[in-house]
């Protein structure tokens, strides 16, 4: 049944295959583990990265404290022309840059969308009354005002600049969506309803 090798060079030649097939074996092996190994790597890095990135974009928010605005009627039709936020950072945020924050306007007038500037010249003021730095929120007791023009028509505090491409008007009885989206992509949506009647210059909305 079993064949006898008598020859005792036949007998090393088949152990030196046997070893060579062995060997190729196992560099193939290790091959295809460090092929699995640098795979499973990638894909911890990009799902740790992934994952990062979406709990930024559901903490790094901002905070409406208080929202008012500032009515103007004498150009004919009474109109908001300024819009006042102060902003908080959301519980749970890591630092929240101010100056990389967009804002969309979506309203009686269309849509506009800009991002807040330290330079009033640009439509926007950022004044933080409470923190130590002026435009980066870095504790969740920091405050920030955020003004907003909406008109060109020229206002003491702005310089007449208004925040996007063009003027946006706000009147008696309008309403408006506004919308805060910081760097990491978290947005804060806040509802404006002007009264149909305005009795006073500052006006809470």
């Amino acid at each position: 049944m079993f064949e006898t090798i008598l020859d005792e060079e036949e007998r090393g030649q088949v152990g030196i295959g046997t070893l060579i097939v062995f060997i190729a074996m196992v560099l193939v092996a290790a091959i295809a583990a460090g092929v699995l190994i640098n795979t499973a790597g990638f894909l911890q890095t990009q799902a740790e990265a992934t994952g990062e990135e979406s709990t930024q974009q559901v903490s790094d928010r901002l905070q409406v404290v208080s929202q008012s605005g500032t009515f103007d009627d004498s150009q004919g039709n009474g109109q908001i022309v300024e819009l006042d936020f102060v902003l908080a950072q959301s519980p749970g945020a890591s630092n929240i840059d101010l100056s990389e924050t967009s804002v969309e306007l979506i309203g009686e007038s269309g849509q506009a969308t800009f991002t807040l500037s330290e330079s009033s010249g640009d439509g926007t003021i950022i004044d933080m009354f409470k923190g130590e730095n002026n435009v980066v929120f870095t504790d969740s007791s920091d405050r920030a005002q955020v003004t907003i023009t909406l008109d060109d028509g020229g206002t003491p505090t702005t310089g007449g600049a208004n925040a996007g491409d063009s003027a946006y008007v706000l009147e008696e009885g309008d309403s408006m969506v506004v919308t805060f989206t910081t760097a990491s992509g978290a947005t804060t949506t806040s509802e404006i309803r002007v009264p149909s009647t305005v009795v006073s210059e500052s006006v809470r909305l």
